[in-house]
């Protein structure tokens, strides 16, 4: 077999997402704790659930899970790109979200106050966009496949706050061929057919493509259905699952080049 190209996940494989939210909702929930005299730790704990809770009680949960939108990107997210009229919805209810996530988590501590609900709202999403983090091995590893293989960004969400994201790391999406965002696409990961549609983008055969991703019931689960070389990044020893199991697992992107090699 000859690997032609690879296709990347974004989220937690190149960009370092994970910790670009958990530092905006700390550094969020200590201006609510100075304000208030509230406990910060309990307060990220509380607007984590109230925004996950509210999040899954709208029309467009559905659409949200469809395209891969995950409730801490609503609390940052505008949704102004997109055709699917979801889209327009998701629009319309995103700046009611973003506070009422935050009035309920103070509330349930004891604190009923919408203006510091509001303020806290517009602080978390300015707090996560100035956090576009990026894993240490990602450019050195790009700079090595790129010229070799073909790339590709596979990514699932909105297509205006993935794009968001990309241009937060102006130096990332020229090492892609083709970037892939679900909400453009009309379906996530782990449906086939987003990986039916890349494949067909690079002109390949799923037998010459590796997909890499963070996500074994998104990244791992599509591309094996595709029928893709899989490669699960596993960096913090999460606990694997028997029913979705890659063809590779590593702990560092530095890993690849050898897999790459032995097939």
């Amino acid at each position: 077999m000859s690997v032609t190209a690879v296709m990347f996940d974004l989220d937690d494989t190149l960009l370092w997402d994970e910790r670009s939210v958990e530092e905006a909702f700390e550094a969020t929930c200590q201006v609510a704790a100075k304000s208030t005299g509230i406990d910060a730790g309990a307060l990220l704990t509380a607007v984590r659930n109230e925004a996950r809770t509210l999040y899954e009680s709208y029309d467009t949960f559905a659409f949200t899970k469809m395209i891969g939108i995950n409730p801490y990107e609503g609390l940052w997210a505008n949704f102004s790109a997109g055709d699917q009229p979801e889209f327009r919805r998701l629009e319309e209810l995103a700046p009611v979200y973003r506070t009422e996530s935050w009035r309920r988590g103070l509330k349930s501590l004891g604190v009923d106050n919408d203006e510091l609900a509001a303020e806290l709202a517009e602080r978390f999403a300015a707090e996560r966009r100035k956090r576009p983090y990026v894993y240490d091995e990602t450019f050195d590893v790009l700079k090595q496949l790129q010229g070799n293989v073909k790339l590709l960004l596979l990514t699932n969400g909105s297509p205006d706050l993935q794009q968001e994201k990309l241009d937060g790391v102006p130096d990332l999406a020229p090492y892609f061929d083709h970037i892939v965002i679900s909400g453009n696409f009309g379906k996530g990961k782990p449906d086939p057919s987003i990986f039916t549609h890349a494949l067909g983008l690079l002109g390949i055969e799923p037998k010459n493509a590796v997909m890499v991703g963070d996500k074994l019931t998104t990244d791992i689960k599509g591309g094996n259905a595709a029928g893709l070389t899989t490669v699960w990044i596993n960096r913090t020893d999460r606990p694997k699952d028997p029913e979705i199991v890659p063809s590779f697992e590593i702990q560092s992107l530095t890993e690849l080049h050898d897999i790459l090699s032995s097939l």
